[in-house]
Formats: C-alpha cells, structure tokens, sequence
C-alpha cells in the first residue's frame, strides 16, 4: 500500500514539473483589461526600432545616377587639366623658338648697324647722321638727332673729324665679334668689341680706340633697331 502511495506521488510530481516547463516555454499572452480586450501599446512619438549594427568599414554605397555623375565630373577635371598643360608647353615652346630666332637676327643686325651709328665723317655728315637715325629707335633717336647737331656735327666740321668704326674680327678670321646678353622675341642685348680709327686735325697721323659696346636692340614693325649704345 505505500509502495502504491510512493509511486503515486512521483507520478503526480514528474506531471507537475512538465507542466511548469511547458508554462515556461509559452509565448507570454498580451495584456487584455478588465473587460478582457487585447491591450494595444503604442510607441513613443519619435521612437524607432534601433538600427542594425553595420559591420566596421561598410560605407553605404552612392547611388548609381550620382556615382556616375561624380565620375564624369572627375574624369572633365582630368581633361581639362590635361589641355591646360599641353597649351603650357606649346606656349613654352613657341616662346623658346621666337626668343632664338630674335637672338640670331639681332645679333645679325647688331653686326651690321655698328659700323653705320658709329662712324661718320666731316666732308658729309648730314647724309652719314640721317643713315644712322634711320637705325635708331624711341628715345635714343631723339637723344643722337639733338647731340649731333649741337656737340658731334660742329665739333667734326670745325677739326675736319673722321671717324671709321668697325666691329672687329678673330686674327683667324670668322664672324665680327659679337654675342648676345639677353634676348627676348621682342629686345635684345648685344656686346660687340669695336674698333674706332679718328683722324682730325687734334690728331697727328690717325688714333685708334679698341672699344666694347652694348647696344640694344628693340624689334620694330621696320626690323630691329637700335634703342641705346652704351661704352663700356
């Protein structure tokens, strides 16, 4: 009889230990109220469900209409960069090109006017200081038209001056000496070495002055002319 009993009660305890697990396990029902209505809670104004954690370094994507705008606006950035630079070198070399070509004519005509600007003689000095006016340019032209006429010119008719420049030339022969300082498409820098021989009646036989001169030189609608001589 109390074997019975004993088996009994474990039965009846196993039963009730399934139950309360099967309680534990079932969805917990909504709240009803008093009259038995399913009470519905509402959320907070302004209240979201939290968002998802994004794993680090995932960047949200552009979408693709902007992607491809961005693109082509990188992409015209680089050809405008491009064109400018090419446009930079054609400059560059344009202005190489026209800076070599001024240095070889002004020297060229460096070479050729020296002799006329500064040479001349008494017996016709009008027509000698008209052919080198003709070469000169600016200023310069005004200053040599006043100091011939009121210092050169008088000077030379009262002691029958003469005087003959040339540029000079190697013992071994070649081209005057001459060569370019500076130069640019539209001046240049010339030194020469010049020889002057004067004859006059201040002089006995002829004197000879071994000369360096620097002469600019200013490119004109007429070629280049000269635009200042100095003595060095």
């Amino acid at each position: 009889m109390a074997q019975a009993t004993r088996r009994t009660l474990t039965a009846a305890a196993r039963a009730a230990a399934k139950r309360a697990e099967r309680a534990e396990t079932r969805e917990v029902p909504p709240p009803r109220s008093a009259s038995g209505r399913t009470v519905l809670i509402e959320k907070p104004d302004g209240w979201d469900d939290p968002p998802e954690p994004r794993p680090k370094g995932d960047e949200p994507a552009l979408p693709g209409p902007r992607r491809g705008r961005l693109r082509t606006a990188f992409l015209g950035v680089l050809l405008m960069a491009a064109l400018v630079a090419v446009g930079v070198l054609a400059w560059q070399d344009r202005e190489a090109r026209a800076t070599e070509r001024a240095r070889a004519e002004a020297l060229a005509a460096a070479r050729k006017v020296a002799p006329v600007v500064l040479s001349y003689d008494h017996r016709h000095l009008d027509r000698d200081f008209a052919r080198a006016r003709a070469l000169l340019t600016g200023k310069f032209r005004e200053e040599y038209g006043r100091t011939t006429k009121t210092v050169v010119g008088p000077t030379a008719r009262k002691y029958r001056g003469v005087v003959r420049a040339t540029v000079v030339r190697p013992a071994g022969g070649g081209p005057p000496a001459a060569s370019v300082v500076s130069a640019s498409p539209e001046r240049a820098v010339v030194l020469l070495f010049v020889d002057q021989v004067t004859e006059s009646t201040q002089v006995t036989g002829s004197r000879v002055d071994l000369n360096r001169v620097r002469m600019t030189l200013d490119r004109t609608s007429d070629g280049w002319k000269v635009s200042a001589v100095d003595a060095l």
